[in-house]
C-alpha cells in the first residue's frame, strides 16, 4: 500500500489535524515506513501457529463468592461528609 497526499489529508481531516506542506511530506514518509514494516509481517510463515488471544498464558484464579460480615451502617456513614439514613450524598454532576 502506498501512502499518498490524499490519504494523509483525508486522515488528517478525520482526526481534525492540519499539516504544513513540509510536515505533510514528512508525515507521508513516516506513515509509509509504518505500513512497510507491517507488510513485512505478511512474509512470516505462520503455519501451525495458534492465534494469540491473551498476552499471558497465566490463568485467572477466582475465589468463591461467599457472604461475609459487613460494617454496620452507622460506622460506614461516620466519616461521610454528607449522608441521609441510607445513602451517601454527593454533588450533582449531570445537568
Amino acid at each position: 500500500m502506498r501512502i499518498t497526499k490524499a490519504i494523509v489529508r483525508k486522515t488528517a481531516h478525520l482526526a481534525r489535524l492540519h499539516f504544513e506542506e513540509d510536515k505533510e511530506k514528512q508525515m507521508i514518509q513516516d506513515l509509509q515506513q509504518m505500513v512497510d514494516w507491517v507488510e513485512k509481517l505478511n512474509e512470516v510463515n505462520t503455519d501451525g501457529v495458534e492465534p494469540l488471544t491473551n498476552m499471558s498464558y497465566e490463568l485467572n484464579t477466582y475465589r468463591e463468592d461467599k457472604e461475609a460480615s459487613h460494617l454496620p451502617r452507622n460506622k460506614v456513614f461516620k466519616n461521610a461528609p454528607k449522608h441521609n439514613s441510607e445513602y451517601f450524598r454527593v454533588p450533582k454532576v449531570i445537568k
